[in-house]
C-alpha cells in the first residue's frame, strides 16, 4: 500500500466529510484552550495560595461537573446535540473571558479562580455526551472508529501541545495574556460549530423528566450485557490507573527516576506521542473485525505495561514504556466509546455516554484513595497492585461476557439486545 493510500485511509472521515472536518477542528481547538487554561488557572491558584491542598481543591472543584453526566446524556438526547455543544462553547468563551479580564485586572482571588474552573468545567464535562454521540450522527456506523480515532488524535495533540503552549506564553506573555489566547481559541471552536446546525437531530420525542430518563436508561444500559461490560472497565480504569497518570507521574519522575521537571515533561511527551500514535493506528484500520476484543485485550496489555513501569528504576525503560502505554491507551480511549454507541439503540446514547461520564468522575475520589495507599507502601508499589488488578478485573469482566471479545459492531452480528442475564 503506497504513502498516500495510506494517509487518505488514514484521514478518511477528515477529507470525505466536511461536516466533521468542522467538528474536527472545532473539537482541536475547544480542547486545546481546555488545556491551556487549565495549566494557566493552576498556576495562578498556586502562585495565589502558595498551597498544594488549595490547588488540589480548585482541580477537585474543576472536575467536579464530570458527576453531573447521566444528566447530561438525558439532555443530549432530549435536544439538539450541536445546539448543546454552541452554548457549551458559548459558556465557556464567556466564563475563560471573565476570569481573564479579572487576572488582567489584578483581582484574580483564589476564590474568583475556583469559580472560574468550576464555571469552565460546566461547559466541558457536561457537553461531552453530546459530542461523543454527534460523531454517529455526522460520519455514520461504517466510519465511526475511524472518526473517533481522529478526534482522539485531536485530544492527544492538544494534551501535548496545550500545556507546553500554556508554559511558554505565562513565562513570555504573562498568565492574563495565556487566557485570553485561550479566550480566542474558544471562539474559533463555537464559530466552526455553527455551520452544523442542521445536525444533531433528537432522536426518540423525549418527553418525560430528566430524573425520569437518567432512570429509564439506567435500566436498559442494566439489561444490555455488552454496553454493562464497557462501561464497567472503564469505570475499574478509571478507579485504578487513570489518577495514577494524572496524579503521580511527577512523584515518579523525581522519587524512582531522579528527573527534573524538564525530564518529567519528556515522560509526559512520550505518553502523548504514543496515544497520537495508536490514534492514528486506529484511524487506519478503519471498520475492522474485532473491535471489542481489542478493546479488552488492549486494555490488559496496558495494565500490564503499568504494573512495569511501576516496578522501574531505569530511566530508558521508563521512557519505552510510556511511550508503549501511550500506545495501548489508544485502544481503550477510542474504543469505549466507539463500543458504546455501537452497542446502544440511539435514542440511550446520551445517556450512555454520560454514564461513561460518571465513571470517568469517580477519578478525583480514587486518586485520594490510591494517594493514602501510595504514602504508605509507595507510589511504585500501589501502581504495580492497581495495575494488576485491572488486569484481572478485564479478565473477570471478559470472562462474564465472552461475547464482547468478538463483537465487531456489524449489523450482522449486532447484540445489543443482549439481556444481562443471558450468557
Amino acid at each position: 500500500m503506497s504513502t498516500n493510500s495510506v494517509v487518505e485511509r488514514t484521514l478518511g472521515s477528515l477529507r470525505e466529510n466536511r461536516a466533521f472536518r468542522l467538528f474536527w477542528f472545532s473539537n482541536l481547538f475547544f480542547f486545546g484552550g481546555v488545556w491551556t487554561q487549565t495549566l494557566v488557572l493552576g498556576w495562578l491558584a498556586y502562585e495565589t495560595t502558595h498551597s498544594d491542598f488549595l490547588v488540589a481543591v480548585f482541580g477537585a472543584v474543576r472536575l467536579a461537573p464530570l458527576l453531573l453526566g447521566p444528566f447530561a446524556g438525558a439532555f443530549a438526547d432530549r435536544h439538539n446535540r450541536v445546539r448543546l455543544l454552541i452554548i457549551a462553547a458559548s459558556w465557556a468563551l464567556v466564563a475563560v473571558s471573565a476570569v481573564a479580564t479579572l487576572a488582567s485586572l489584578g483581582r484574580a482571588t483564589y476564590w474568583v479562580l475556583v469559580l472560574g474552573g468550576f464555571a469552565i468545567g460546566l461547559a466541558q464535562s457536561p457537553s461531552q455526551p453530546a459530542r461523543a454521540s454527534l460523531v454517529l450522527d455526522l460520519v455514520g456506523r461504517q466510519n465511526l472508529s475511524n472518526a473517533n480515532a481522529l478526534n482522539s488524535m485531536a485530544l492527544n495533540m492538544t494534551q501535548v501541545i496545550g500545556p507546553a503552549i500554556g508554559g511558554l506564553m505565562i513565562t513570555g506573555l504573562g498568565a492574563p495574556a495565556a487566557l485570553w489566547v485561550s479566550t480566542f481559541w474558544y471562539a474559533i471552536s463555537l464559530v466552526a460549530l455553527l455551520p452544523l446546525r442542521q445536525y444533531g437531530r433528537v432522536i426518540g420525542g423525549h418527553t418525560a423528566s430528566a430524573v425520569r430518563m437518567v432512570t429509564s436508561g439506567l435500566r436498559e444500559i442494566a439489561r444490555n450485557r455488552l454496553a454493562a461490560t464497557v462501561l464497567l472497565i472503564t469505570l475499574a480504569a478509571n478507579t485504578l490507573l487513570w489518577p495514577v497518570a494524572q496524579s503521580f507521574m511527577p512523584v515518579f519522575a523525581q522519587e524512582s527516576l531522579g528527573l527534573d521537571a524538564a525530564g518529567l515533561g519528556w515522560l509526559l511527551t512520550c505518553a502523548g506521542v504514543g496515544g497520537l500514535a495508536g490514534s492514528l493506528v486506529i484511524a487506519w484500520l478503519g471498520d475492522f473485525r474485532f473491535k471489542g476484543g481489542m478493546f479488552v485485550v488492549g486494555t490488559a496489555v496496558w495494565g500490564l505495561l503499568w504494573s512495569l513501569f511501576g516496578l522501574s528504576h531505569s530511566v530508558v525503560a521508563s521512557f519505552v514504556l510510556m511511550t508503549a502505554i501511550g500506545v495501548m491507551s489508544a485502544a481503550f480511549g477510542v474504543l469505549q466509546t466507539t463500543l458504546l454507541l455501537m452497542t446502544t439503540p440511539e435514542s440511550l446514547h446520551g445517556r450512555a455516554l454520560g454514564v461513561q461520564e460518571l465513571a470517568i468522575g469517580i477519578m478525583p475520589a480514587a486518586s485520594l484513595v490510591l494517594g493514602a495507599f501510595a504514602e504508605h507502601y509507595g507510589v511504585d508499589t500501589t501502581t504495580f497492585v492497581s495495575a494488576v488488578l485491572l488486569v484481572l478485573m478485564v479478565a473477570a469482566l471478559a470472562i462474564w461476557t465472552p461475547r464482547l471479545l468478538r463483537y465487531s459492531g456489524d449489523h450482522s452480528t449486532d447484540t445489543t439486545t443482549l439481556p444481562l442475564e443471558e450468557g
